[in-house]
């Protein structure tokens, strides 16, 4: 049996370890009955802790993949393993909506799959170098293609992946040859009708400002569906590049990215003693629980980020090469 940590996944190691041992099983490395290493000789053959070996063994007991002696130590109770997927999916980063998609496409797929998850911090040149590095293979490689430079080189580096084994999530890549299924937002597009939806309530406002930092990785086709809102209804309009240096005026609704920044804009709102929704507006990229609680409610405009990980799930299961566009939406609150 072949047991393989990788460093660089985001899987916890203790999900690793249980892994490799359901693949083993699978395979026939090893078969019913078979005794395994204890848990100190696990953590030091594979320089981990006690305690995630101890952790990953108690895994597989709860899934009775494995059984225990006193005295005598862990053995493999079944040799009845369901063939599971191996699944690879590719973050560009950590974050609240990230976190549910993960959650929706790790629910839908079920007991099928096997997941292990990297998280590449938007940088091109480490994915490529996880994409090189990996030490298994897998049947799917699901990724988010969000770069903060280097996005002409997005086509090369996600040619290493299979192209039949290939699942973008979020946005597609321009010049990315073949078949392949795919989850998308259609940037300009969505946030163009968001904006048209609310055109009541951003009427009572003269200036739009869409805070869009330098060096992010948010694609450049909002910036291009703001102009064209702006420009069709006539509205002011700035791009703001750091809120931190922004001077806060009455009449303006600010539509803000990136999360730290929404906290850096409310801070200097409520010095102001302004009031939100009412002299200055506040629209906040991408839904999540707590902007519905926070003073009194923020104003989202967010794909369905639920309806993204479980969409990716079914074609995945329905081996289908399908481009599914997400629906956009806008949620009304008092920030606005």
């Amino acid at each position: 049996m072949t047991i393989e940590i990788s460093d660089f996944s985001a899987t916890p190691k203790y999900l690793q370890l249980a892994n490799a041992i359901i693949e083993a099983v699978k395979m026939g490395s090893v078969v019913k009955g078979e005794m395994l290493p204890s848990i100190n000789e696990l953590s030091l053959y594979l320089d981990i802790s006690r305690d995630t070996v101890e952790k990953g063994y108690k895994f597989l007991k709860n899934k009775e993949v494995i059984a225990s002696t006193p005295g005598k130590g862990y053995f493999i109770a079944t040799a009845d393993v369901k063939q599971r997927q191996k699944i690879a999916l590719f973050l560009n980063k950590l974050s609240a909506h990230k976190k549910i998609v993960y959650d929706s496409f790790a629910r839908e797929m079920g007991e099928d799959a096997s997941l292990d998850l990297f998280v590449y911090n938007s940088d091109i040149s480490y994915l490529r170098t996880l994409l090189k590095n990996l030490t298994k293979t897998y049947e799917h490689y699901v990724v988010f293609p969000h770069f903060k430079e280097g996005r002409d080189q997005a086509a090369d580096v996600v040619k290493l992946i299979p192209t039949e084994k290939l699942v973008l999530l979020g946005r597609m890549i321009e010049d990315l040859p073949g078949l392949f299924p795919a989850v998308y937002e259609n940037y300009e597009k969505d946030i163009y009708g968001a904006l048209e939806e609310a055109l009541e309530e951003l009427s009572k406002y003269n200036t739009l400002k869409l805070i869009f930092p330098d060096n992010s990785d948010y694609p450049k086709a909002i910036i291009k569906g703001f102009y064209k809102f702006c420009q069709q209804y006539a509205f002011n309009h700035i791009l703001v590049s750091n809120v931190s240096k922004e001077k806060i005026a009455k009449g303006i609704c600010y539509i803000n990215l990136a999360e730290d920044d929404l906290v850096t804009l409310l801070d200097k709102v409520i010095v102001k003693n302004f009031q939100i929704g009412k002299d200055v507006g506040i629209i906040s990229y991408n839904e999540t629980p707590l902007k519905k609680f926070i003073l009194n409610g923020i104003t989202t405009i967010s794909t369905d980020f639920e309806m993204m990980g479980k969409a990716a799930a079914q074609l995945i299961k329905n081996k289908s090469t399908e481009h599914v566009e997400i629906p956009f939406y806008l949620t009304l609150r008092s920030s606005l």
